[in-house]
């Protein structure tokens, strides 16, 4: 019996906003807030009762006014006062960190079912300052957290995006190589948006109604994904790398987003009487994670997807599908390399590089795809992993079958 055979991912107990491209349609709402305004229609439109939830865990990574009171106070918001559970922050792994997070919850006995709610805004970050005592007149420093954790890491001082000119460079991957995978996943995405977005449908609640600030009135409606780049061959062809002497260019890169997502984990018995359809079994495999050398991020989703495979007891060549946050093409392309898996077949129906970032959800509307396309398979063993800022990555291999 495998380690986490006894814990599930109850089928369609799962949901993701629209991912919409930062100061856009979702750019007024606090994070936070507009999580718990989500979950608590999402609980009704699913017909999940509210009681069954007795442990949550919320991933968040941009700092919203008042979000020290972290996941209680969004679950009370959600009118789900008895909830309990952990807030964490592992930049862009935190999706997959909270899914690990939830099945040891289950595991150690403490509860049968835990809401995982991944929330970010990374429009209108943050403006931050501290004081310093120490300084003439107490003078402090100030700091956009957004803009300057995507231009700097403490650490080494450069920029995420140098990171993927270093292993662009490392591994000679050129910019029409990486423009060839753009082109790749916006023909993947538009599979999911084919029959009136039948693909997105079976997890996002379609037209999507944005409230107002105060969240009492519907201010405008979404018909998906807002700010998706056409990118075409011949636009491409005429960008210039965005740092001299590179190769990586706008269009071979994500961008930032706002959004949720929510997945539900539970025990077996629980996880049948609340899915969407009882005879699927949706099931964690196994788990890595990993850090690779300073500056070379993209790396990093390499040891952590194989430590997911060793620990599941599976071989590449085992998987029917996998699914990546790409915040660059060249994630992929390394990927794909050294797993041996066809870099046409990833991601299909959707990616991080096309839909966007919100750091927290990204992962979490990742593995609900995933899920769907292996349901629509019929089955099989899915991997997902992507790396996260500190050139770290956390990997998981899910599987799905029919109960015996």
């Amino acid at each position: 019996m495998g380690m986490y055979d006894s814990i599930e991912i109850p089928y369609g107990c799962y949901w993701s906003t629209p991912f919409v491209k930062w100061q856009g349609s979702l750019q007024h709402l606090h994070s936070l807030e507009f999580a718990a305004w989500v979950l608590k229609r999402e609980l009704e439109h699913r017909a999940i009762d509210p009681a069954l939830i007795t442990h949550g865990v919320l991933a968040t990574t941009v700092m919203q006014r008042r979000s020290f009171y972290g996941l209680p106070w969004l679950t009370g918001m959600a009118g789900l006062k008895h909830v309990p559970g952990p807030t964490l922050n592992q930049a862009c792994a935190s999706g997959t960190r909270m899914l690990l997070a939830g099945i040891q919850e289950i595991a150690s006995g403490l509860t049968e079912v835990s809401l995982l709610i991944a929330a970010d805004r990374l429009s209108n970050g943050a403006h931050v300052y501290y004081p310093e005592p120490g300084r003439p007149g107490g003078t402090g420093s100030s700091e956009d957290v957004v803009l300057e954790s995507f231009a700097c890491d403490p650490l080494g001082g450069h920029s995420m995006l140098q990171t993927a000119e270093n292993v662009a460079k490392k591994h000679g991957i050129s910019m029409t190589e990486q423009h060839e995978v753009t082109l790749r996943r916006l023909e993947q995405y538009r599979e999911a948006l084919k029959d009136n977005q039948a693909f997105q449908r079976r997890y996002m609640t379609l037209p999507f109604e944005v409230p107002r600030p105060d969240l009492r009135k519907i201010e405008t409606t979404l018909q998906g994904d807002e700010g998706v780049f056409a990118s075409t061959a011949e636009g491409m062809a005429r960008l210039k790398p965005i740092l001299p002497g590179g190769s990586v260019t706008y269009a071979a890169q994500t961008h930032p987003a706002d959004g949720n997502a929510v997945m539900f984990v539970a025990a077996s018995a629980v996880a049948q009487r609340i899915s969407r359809n009882p005879r699927l079994r949706i099931r964690a495999m196994g788990f890595g994670q990993a850090r690779a050398d300073l500056a070379y991020m993209p790396e990093a989703t390499i040891p952590a997807a194989q430590a997911a495979l060793r620990q599941s007891g599976l071989a590449a060549t085992q998987l029917h599908a996998v699914k990546t946050h790409n915040p660059f093409a060249v994630n992929d392309i390394v990927l794909s390399r050294a797993l041996g898996f066809p870099l046409q077949d990833m991601n299909n129906f959707g990616c991080s590089l096309i839909w966007g970032h919100p750091q927290g959800p990204t992962a979490v509307r990742s593995l609900i795809e995933l899920i769907e396309e292996l349901v629509i398979r019929g089955g099989g063993n899915g991997l997902f992993t992507g790396c996260a800022a500190g050139d770290s990555s956390v990997a998981v291999v899910l599987s799905v079958d029919d109960r015996k």
